[in-house]
């Protein structure tokens, strides 16, 4: 995977998925297939930097800078709304259902 933004100097975000609310529509994937995944479930999640599925419940990966956007707009569109885009320092959501 690309640089994280803790990388390149902007604060380092993470993202997540609460299964419990997707809907395996899998526009995530299509938008950012490098973080997220549908799995034989039928539903999304994390991939891990080196590309393994993260499946516990609760479990992030670091948002690579150059994928913001379209981990952003991921969450965004996402009509579950299950994609959850924190800062690492705080936990505090910055794009997603609880964003504030």
């Amino acid at each position: 995977m690309a640089a994280t933004a803790q990388a390149a100097g902007a604060e380092p975000l993470e993202v997540w998925i609460d299964q419990d609310l997707c809907t395996g529509d899998g526009i995530c994937a299509q938008y950012a297939p490098d973080v997220f995944e549908l799995d034989i479930d039928g539903l999304a999640y994390v991939k891990s930097a080196d590309d393994g599925l993260l499946q516990d419940p609760g479990a992030a990966t670091p948002v690579p800078l150059p994928l913001l956007t379209d981990v952003r707009d991921s969450a965004k569109d996402c009509p579950g709304d299950c994609i959850h885009v924190r800062r690492v320092s705080d936990k505090v959501e910055v794009y997603g259902p609880d964003a504030e």
